[in-house]
């Protein structure tokens, strides 16, 4: 059975470190939204004069938003048709409220819910003020409007998307990525989505 694997959550907590650590035990397509459009997104931003790291004006959610979300989704279709396992990373907050998005997916790779194991990974953190360290640690050129207007982004990091997908509750993860990430931890995560 083919994994997809979602792993969701606010900035800064971790998702992509979280699907790293996994990637070494399953082989998967590594699809960050960020890293797919990203290039794309700042160009557009600047030929309209706006800040290339702000994805939180209107012109960004009305016009380049699901531009990016759609072209992610296209590549993991193409990946999951062609048999491999396929890790998703980004928020994805409208798609997983839309129940009909995952099945379009699935049925789009040709495939069937019975073929395809779809797992999600909510990544969230204790507190505030850890969010914000890790995103000046991190030290990428996207985040500095997230910290030059923190009082505006700053956002719930324990928040749990609301998930309406046709999935068992036992394929949804819960996973706080406070502290160290120790080997314990890492083998939560390894054995939720190794199991089927």
């Amino acid at each position: 059975m083919q994994k997809l694997v979602f792993f969701v959550g606010v900035a800064g907590t971790g998702k992509t470190t979280v699907a790293k650590i996994l990637s070494k035990h399953l082989p998967a397509a590594f699809l960050d939204r960020d890293t797919v459009g990203g290039r794309f997104v700042e160009a557009f931003l600047a030929m309209k004069g706006y800040d290339i790291n702000d994805r939180d004006s209107q012109f960004y959610k009305e016009n380049l938003r699901d531009l990016e979300y759609d072209t992610t989704k296209d590549i993991c279709i193409e990946n999951l048709a062609a048999g491999q396992n396929v890790f998703m990373i980004s928020p994805f907050t409208a798609e997983l409220r839309n129940q009909q998005w995952i099945k379009d997916v699935i049925e789009a790779a040709g495939l069937t819910k019975e073929q395809v194991d779809v797992k999600v990974i909510v990544v969230t953190l204790q507190d505030i003020e850890l969010q914000h360290n890790r995103i000046v640690e991190r030290q990428t050129e996207r985040d500095r409007w997230k910290l030059d207007n923190w009082s505006d982004f700053e956002q719930r990091v324990n928040f749990v998307p609301e998930i309406n997908w046709e999935i068992p509750k036992s394929s949804i993860l819960i996973f706080d990525n406070s502290g160290e990430l120790t080997k314990e931890k890492q083998q939560q995560v390894i054995d939720f989505v190794m199991n089927d």
